[in-house]
């Protein structure tokens, strides 16, 4: 199950793509890169969510398997 992390990074991505969109529709120099900069930022919160994830499901197996 995805983490408030994971999803904000999808959502900042998302509105990246959107701005970056209407940026090269516009030819609006500075949008297109408030949207690249968006989609980069989304990208490392969902990696760092992932992150947290997977290091809370391995704690989580650890637990389950000492408790055998």
């Amino acid at each position: 199950m995805w983490n408030r992390d994971e999803v904000r990074g999808k959502v900042d991505q998302a509105k990246g793509r959107v701005k970056e969109s209407v940026g090269n529709m516009r030819n609006d120099e500075e949008l297109r890169n408030e949207g690249e900069a968006d989609r980069a930022a989304g990208k490392i919160e969902e990696g760092f969510g992932k992150g947290r994830r997977k290091v809370g499901e391995a704690i989580k197996d650890l637990g389950d398997k000492l408790g055998k």
